[in-house]
């Protein structure tokens, strides 16, 4: 699935700097901050955290 976002030029302009620095894509720098904030929000990053999640809901509810 594809989604746009809109990038502050500086941001952008920190980013690719960032992406040269690393060795790492746009993509796989993006990958990382999503991962970090869904974490920040103690969600499932990982289909195994999601089911893993949904297993313990649908335990505690019998």
């Amino acid at each position: 699935m594809r989604k746009m976002v809109q990038i502050a030029p500086t941001s952008l302009n920190a980013l690719e700097i960032l992406e040269s620095d690393t060795g790492k894509t746009f993509q796989e720098l993006m990958d990382e901050a999503v991962a970090d904030l869904l974490k920040k929000y103690k969600r499932p990053v990982t289909m195994r955290e999601m089911f893993e999640k949904s297993a313990g809901s649908s335990r505690r509810a019998k």
